[in-house]
């Protein structure tokens, strides 16, 4: 997937879970739209190394970024690494998250606080430390119209309910809020504060719910529009996100998800 190379010229990025899937996707479409980026991963090494070479051979700027994102000293000392070897950050994109699946009565509270920790303090500790810099930078007209963008990866989970994972979809319901309230309250500095919502993506973490035939049927019978998605539909919404193509849009969810949250059980009545 190629992008124009002007488009978010000049800008500088950090990805956070870049390391596989949609993250990886978002980290070289920004690349290739001409952003510096910073792959942050967790315990991939090898692979956000990877990544960094074949941006780098495309001849775009990039560096692997190790920290758990909900660990605050780590945060901190990536944005510090991240800044320091671009001179500052004008795209945040908090991607990082997982899955620790069962039901209600068995889940422990190990499970709960790792998922809510990843997912949602995570986006928290990230989002804080990039609006410090943004704030502390400003406007640069000449690079972008908004003091920065930040781009929360949420999921439709944060509208459907999910029962077995309810620690993921209260961490994804908890960053439609978080993320509607940061936006507001960072709006009147010219930052804007965005989430993508997929729906079924195709990617390592969900392998078993699309890799035969009787999975994709099964899976498709959620998705209205006949397919299941793509890590490339996740990162062209990315992109657009944070271009000043979308300098208007402030404060929403974008639901890429193929109408799954159309609820296509009730389209002949329920």
């Amino acid at each position: 997937m190629s992008f124009s190379p002007h488009l978010l010229k000049g800008q500088k990025a950090l990805v956070t879970g870049a390391s596989s899937g949609i993250g990886e996707a978002i980290a070289r479409s920004l690349a290739s739209a001409g952003a510096s980026v910073a792959v942050n991963y967790h315990s991939e090494a090898e692979e956000a190394q990877k990544i960094v070479a074949d941006i780098k051979a495309a001849g775009t700027e990039a560096i692997a970024l190790g920290a758990d994102v909900s660990k605050e000293d780590e945060v901190k000392a990536m944005f510090g690494q991240a800044i320091e070897e671009f001179g500052t950050i004008d795209i945040l994109v908090n991607n990082a998250g997982l899955q620790k699946d069962s039901p209600l009565v068995d889940m422990t509270l190990d499970h709960w606080n790792l998922v809510i920790g990843i997912n949602l303090t995570g986006q928290f500790l990230c989002a804080r430390e990039a609006a410090k810099e943004f704030m502390r930078r400003g406007v640069q007209p000449h690079i972008s119209s908004a003091a920065g963008k930040i781009i929360c990866m949420s999921s439709v989970h944060e509208v459907i309910p999910w029962a077995g994972h309810v620690n993921y979809a209260a961490s994804k319901g908890g960053i439609n809020m978080m993320m509607r309230s940061i936006a507001q309250e960072l709006a009147p500095h010219r930052i804007r504060v965005n989430s993508i919502a997929p729906g079924a993506i195709k990617t390592p973490i969900n392998k078993s719910a699309w890799d035969t035939s009787e999975a994709e049927a099964k899976l498709l019978k959620l998705i209205p529009y006949g397919r299941v998605g793509e890590v490339e539909d996740i990162a062209k919404t990315a992109v657009w996100l944070a271009s000043d193509d979308s300098d208007y849009v402030n404060g929403a969810t974008l639901f890429v998800d193929g109408g799954m949250t159309l609820y296509p059980g009730f389209a002949t009545g329920g």
